[in-house]
């Protein structure tokens, strides 16, 4: 199972944030990318950011650490 971690338009903040999980050892999957680029980017289907069930509580950590973490 996966956990989402949140929703996402902006592509920097989305890269960075993967950098961020990668990093700390973490595996981030971004759901959404293809519906996102097909609409053109306008933020309609903004992307997910996801990663494994069990890395979701140090994902968590990792991003409140670095002052990115949203409550959903």
């Amino acid at each position: 199972m996966i956990c989402v971690l949140l929703s996402e338009g902006d592509p920097v903040r989305l890269g960075f944030l993967q950098a961020l999980l990668r990093d700390g050892g973490l595996r981030p999957l971004l759901l959404d990318a293809h519906i996102s680029a097909v609409e053109g980017r306008i933020g309609a289907f903004p992307q997910r950011l996801a990663v494994p069930e069990e890395e979701a509580a140090a994902a968590e950590a990792l991003l409140r650490e670095a002052g990115e973490w949203r409550e959903p």
